[in-house]
């Protein structure tokens, strides 16, 4: 029964990413032009996941909250998976998005990344760095703290930003409830596992079925709501851009060795958790963003 209850969790979860274009490269794009409301959206979208949390740490004896120090690999990883990012035309999740609705060159980016992962599988254990210890009580104060700014800015909203903002907050809180089911259901989790098994050959790494059903659903969620808002376009490729794909696809998972996660582990897990690791991770990622855009630009330029 619980497992049912986050099969429907992480679908509705795909349907809010969907509808709401849940891309860090997009809110990069929109902040270079001095739009940054979707940007910080985005930042902050895990700001009410401790709420849930907190409700589980009084039937679960455990700390919830997983930090990491920040280390020289977060910096270096979430550039290069910036960069990735920025050439791929957009991030973790939404490439995921885009594969739902129809834009079949995203299989490349999955590749991609998947080798990238794999090229530094060995590597994996070298980059993780230590848990960073604080006390549950300072998250759930943060937490509470930033959540009643955010709820006192909402009525300040007007209703396009509000309406933006509930659905991404939704998105966090949702992603943290799942969370407290399995904490590695992430695309970046399972691509991580997967490349283990692929380099060690140990079984023990290989996903459960439960990891792939939980992908699955969250895929299945994005394109129920890519068919409800019409924009599903089935989209070919061509072998120029299978190519540009890959090469992005294998930045990302580069990046995510050396960041020990995507955008999509560091923006619903890590920066929840006030993990000063995800912190570096994701202001790394807009920086590479930021220059992968430019260098993306040049290219297109040079190529008409």
């Amino acid at each position: 029964m619980l497992f049912f209850i986050t099969l429907v969790l992480i679908a509705c979860l795909g349907y809010l990413a969907q509808t709401t274009g849940l891309c860090m490269v997009k809110g990069m794009n929109q902040a270079v032009k001095r739009k940054p409301m979707f940007l910080v959206a985005i930042l902050l979208s895990g700001s009410f996941a401790w709420l849930p949390l907190l409700i589980a740490n009084f039937s679960v004896e455990r700390n919830m909250f997983i930090s990491y120090e920040a280390t020289w690999f977060s910096a270096v990883g979430g550039l290069i998976f910036g960069f990735g990012a920025a050439i791929n035309h957009g991030c973790g999740v939404s490439t995921v998005s885009r594969l739902a609705r129809g834009d079949i060159a995203m299989l490349a980016t999955i590749l991609g990344w998947l080798a990238g992962w794999v090229l530094l599988a060995s590597f994996i254990s070298k980059v993780e760095s230590h848990v960073y210890i604080l006390p549950q009580y300072m998250h759930f104060i943060g937490g509470a703290l930033l959540s009643i700014l955010l709820v006192i800015a909402l009525f300040r909203f007007n209703k396009e930003n509000q309406k933006l903002w509930l659905s991404m907050l939704s998105i966090g809180m949702v992603a943290s409830i799942i969370f407290l089911y399995e904490r590695h259901w992430t695309p970046s989790g399972l691509l991580k596992d997967i490349s283990l098994f692929v380099w060690y050959g140990n079984e023990r790494t290989w996903p459960s079925v439960e990891r792939f059903l939980l992908i699955f659903s969250l895929i299945l969620g994005m394109l129920i709501a890519a068919i409800v808002t019409r924009s599903f376009v089935f989209k070919w490729f061509t072998i120029r851009l299978v190519a540009r794909h890959l090469l992005a696809g294998v930045l990302m998972g580069i990046g995510a060795v050396l960041a020990s996660g995507g955008n999509d582990t560091q923006l619903l897990l890590a920066l929840p958790a006030f993990s000063p690791a995800g912190l570096v991770a994701v202001v790394f990622m807009l920086f590479g963003i930021y220059l992968g855009g430019i260098v993306s630009k040049i290219v297109d330029l040079k190529g008409r």
